[in-house]
């Protein structure tokens, strides 16, 4: 399940991610960051993902295809997770993020205000 943050505001919106996303609900995400889009050159987006987080292959194809054609609209991505996997992903990700000029970012649960405070920045 993917649900809107209510710390969402301008073009810093904010997911929580529980259970394994459909291809639905990736199609929803989608649209609103598009809305979002629509009146602001480029968004930031904060993730907070459960242990339980994750993709079907369709959903997470559509996940890709979507971020590899809206590169240059996204500032910045924080990934709230404890997870060490989801650490190691970001950092490994991010190098290869900034040549596009995506800033990307792992914070763990408990420093979610840290994560809203830098998307904002």
């Amino acid at each position: 399940m993917i649900k809107q943050l209510p710390e969402s505001e301008g073009s810093a919106l904010g997911f929580e991610i529980t259970g394994k996303v459909s291809l639905e609900e990736e199609k929803e995400w989608i649209q609103k960051i598009e809305a979002v889009l629509e009146n602001h050159q480029k968004a930031c987006v904060l993730v907070v993902l459960s242990d339980s987080a994750s993709w079907g292959v369709q959903a997470g194809f559509e996940d890709l295809k979507w971020v590899m054609s809206h590169l240059k609209r996204l500032d910045k991505i924080a990934i709230v997770s404890d997870s060490k996997v989801w650490k190691w992903l970001v950092a490994a990700d991010s190098p290869f993020a900034e040549l596009f000029g995506i800033h990307e970012k792992h914070f763990e649960h408990a420093d979610l205000n840290k994560a809203w405070q830098w998307i904002r920045e």
